[in-house]
């Protein structure tokens, strides 16, 4: 976290509700209350795992849902609870020592943000990962209260569509799309002035 990050934590928790008229606002995703997991099928069963959340911030434009920022997942902390499985995954398939971080750059907001309640949400934007550039739009279901949002997406990656090695073997398939989903209460500011 760096040290302007911090700042604007402590800043976020003096604030009131926050005005959704207001133009640009950001959120500030909390890495200790985000966790992004994830789940590919396999012969006869499913593979399921964690990704370590480590930054995100996005900006947004609630005028014209333009937004900016990066959400950053250090995939060389990635874990599926076996070892044996998670040093293939590390070594042949993820490339962790090349390709460390995996970030999401958001460049519009789709729908309607209230200043309190729930709301449907596309987040769309690009995707660095594993060395290459792909458009990822994520569906985001979240609920305002007060200056805070809590949000839930559920979203496919096609890794071998997008360049990455296939684990399958002989005997074992592994599915060439991985499921992420993602749960994280963030902190949200009206950018330029206090509240």
């Amino acid at each position: 976290m760096t040290k302007w990050t911090g700042i604007l934590l402590s800043m976020v928790a003096s604030f009131g509700p926050i005005d959704v008229s207001a133009g640009e606002l950001v959120l500030i995703l909390e890495p200790a209350k985000t966790s992004v997991t994830f789940t590919v099928k396999a012969t006869g069963h499913a593979i399921e795992g964690a990704l370590p959340f480590a930054f995100g911030q996005i900006r947004f434009d609630t005028e014209t849902g333009a937004a900016s920022g990066e959400l950053t997942l250090d995939v060389r902390r990635s874990r599926t609870g076996n070892n044996l499985r998670d040093w293939e995954m590390h070594k042949s398939v993820l490339e962790t020592e090349r390709y460390p971080v995996a970030v999401f750059r958001p460049s519009r907001i789709q729908g309607t943000l209230p200043a309190s309640g729930a709301c449907d949400l596309v987040l769309a934007g690009i995707v660095v990962f594993h060395g290459s550039e792909h458009a990822l739009n994520v569906p985001v279901r979240a609920t305002v209260t007060g200056d805070s949002m809590t949000a839930e997406a559920v979203f496919d990656v096609p890794y071998v569509a997008w360049g990455l090695r296939n684990p399958s073997m002989l005997f074992l398939r592994v599915a060439p799309v991985v499921a992420v989903a993602v749960k994280t209460e963030a902190s949200l500011r009206t950018e330029g002035r206090s509240r």
